[in-house]
């Protein structure tokens, strides 16, 4: 059988998948697996031996309704698809997923499970969701294929980075820390004044070398959090993709908001402090295996309007972001010292 699954966006959601693709190829050795994704996304796949990368061209070739009808074509003259997966489920994918049932395919689609996540943002829910790791699987199960899943870390860094990375990492025996200080939306980024307060703190109480990430358009609002912080290196822009995977991979500890980076350094297995708002753990976007311990944020039972959003839209209905302007630095500065401080060399 050939599986065909589709997820090409955002970019926290599409490592998600990283789990269930290497159960899938664990599980059903003999499947051929082709994956739809798009640019720079198919880079998470390079280092999976037995999958086949599709990467769909929104921009040019595959752009609008004709697109689509093109890139069904592209993959069914490339591969001979006997089934689709769509972890997705938004329009596009529904319109290709379509097209492929037409053609005699058995198709099944992600239940994203919107009632359950509206009833948690009312206060009905007070127990965690389903992770969207688990939601992907459930969706494999019922095209037929019950996965079981394997130990991490779901994503190994390309090698051919390796000598880049090196002349980065200082040799003063520092202990190495990513930080994501940014997200998309506000309520899902703790305050200026909170991270860089925090961040003064840790470089001031243990040496430390600390690399600030995101994205390239990200640079100018990172060098604001950098600023005046011994050891505090913004990586974001200077390295590409595969370079920063790699960086991340050797660190001694991750800290980031609800955001792909972290999805990307728990795939990676490196320890992430993830920082909790707007949004909360419990909507299924966790860093996958991590432990709640891990999560800082302020209790629903100190803060019942938590949480008020699933993916950070929207503004803070009190008007003064309690989420997290309640959440101490010396509160974070605490556990990350404790952590490192049990990290052997």
């Amino acid at each position: 059988m050939s599986v065909l699954v589709i997820r090409t966006s955002s970019m926290g959601d599409v490592i998600m998948t990283l789990p269930v693709v290497r159960a899938f190829l664990a599980t059903y050795p003999d499947e051929k697996l082709v994956f739809l994704t798009k640019k720079p996304f198919d880079l998470f796949f390079n280092n999976i031996p037995g999958v086949t990368v599709v990467v769909a061209r929104h921009h040019d070739r595959h752009k609008g309704i004709r697109g689509l009808f093109r890139l069904y074509r592209d993959i069914r003259e490339d591969h001979n698809i006997d089934i689709v997966v769509d972890l997705h489920n938004v329009l596009r994918s529904k319109i290709l997923r379509t097209l492929f049932l037409l053609s005699g395919c058995r198709t099944s689609r992600i239940n994203k499970g919107r009632r359950e996540k509206r009833r948690l943002i009312a206060g009905r829910i007070n127990h965690p969701l389903k992770h969207t790791v688990i939601r992907y699987a459930d969706t494999f199960e019922r095209s037929g294929y019950r996965l079981k899943m394997t130990e991490g870390p779901w994503l190994l860094p390309p090698s051919s980075s390796s000598e880049v990375i090196a002349s980065i990492i200082p040799g003063n025996g520092s202990k190495l820390v990513g930080v994501a200080p940014l997200a998309k939306h506000e309520l899902k980024m703790w305050p200026l004044e909170k991270m860089t307060e925090f961040l003064n703190r840790l470089a001031s109480s243990m040496n430390v070398t600390i690399f600030l990430f995101g994205s390239p358009d990200e640079v100018s609002q990172l060098e604001k959090y950098s600023a005046g912080i011994p050891g505090c290196i913004t990586v974001a822009g200077k390295v590409r993709l595969a370079e920063e995977m790699t960086l991340m991979s050797k660190l001694d500890l991750m800290i980031a908001m609800d955001s792909s980076n972290m999805h990307l350094a728990t795939m990676l297995g490196v320890r992430t402090i993830s920082i909790w708002g707007g949004t909360h753990p419990w909507a299924g976007f966790s860093g996958w295996n991590s432990s709640m311990d891990d999560a800082m944020q302020i209790s629903r039972q100190e803060l019942e309007c938590r949480p008020c959003t699933i993916f950070g839209k929207g503004k803070c209905r009190r008007g003064d972001l309690a989420c997290f302007n309640w959440l101490d630095p010396s509160v974070v500065l605490k556990k990350v010292i404790a952590l490192l401080s049990d990290k052997k060399q």
